[in-house]
């Protein structure tokens, strides 16, 4: 008898480092196009913005970290490495971002990539328009976490798989879109 009800890491076979997120906001949306941040290789990158209420996917998280961790012990010297002396991708809104009210009460994650994710809609068809999804809407994310050792920097990164949208928010980092803009009463003397 399966568990249809809990979709985050149940699948038979697939890899302990893989989360398919529940319902997520998205922040710092590069989906279309890579870029590069502090000077690095461009990336395909966002930031996800989980409740601290959906335990389910934090759970889903920590067990797929502990997974890279263990997977990833050459890269520590053979051996599991103290969580306090590795770097880790899950970090504390309210902590590390408490002047910005998104991420209040939440936890988030950075992912990114070298390959641009699938992006579908509700119904898995493809999002071709790109002012569909921006900073700031719902979305279930896969994610897969590895263990990195570079430069003397030691952790668990976060690598960003697929983004099915969920639904419309508003939109972060003041971007607006043109109905919005121009619903209001036109100005006659506009070109007066």
């Amino acid at each position: 008898m399966s568990n249809t009800a809990n979709k985050t890491n149940s699948n038979p076979g697939k890899s302990p480092t893989k989360v398919i997120t529940g319902i997520v906001r998205l922040s710092y949306a590069n989906v279309w196009e890579p870029k590069s941040i502090n000077g690095g290789a461009e990336k395909f990158s966002v930031s996800l913005i989980i409740p601290k209420s959906d335990v389910k996917t934090l759970s889903a998280i920590n067990g797929a970290i502990d997974a890279a961790i263990e997977e990833g012990k050459g890269k520590f010297g053979g051996k599991v490495p103290n969580k306090a002396a590795i770097k880790l991708p899950l970090r504390d809104g309210d902590i590390d971002r408490p002047d910005d009210e998104a991420y209040a009460d939440s936890y988030f994650i950075n992912a990114n990539s070298n390959t641009a994710p699938q992006v579908v809609d509700k119904n898995v068809n493809p999002i071709l328009d790109r002012s569909e999804v921006y900073s700031g809407i719902y979305a279930r994310v896969s994610i897969n976490f590895y263990a990195f050792n570079s430069n003397g920097n030691k952790g668990i990164a976060c690598g960003l798989g697929n983004i099915q949208k969920i639904r419309d928010g508003e939109p972060l980092g003041g971007r607006t879109n043109a109905a919005d803009d121009f619903s209001t009463d036109v100005d006659d003397d506009f070109l007066s």
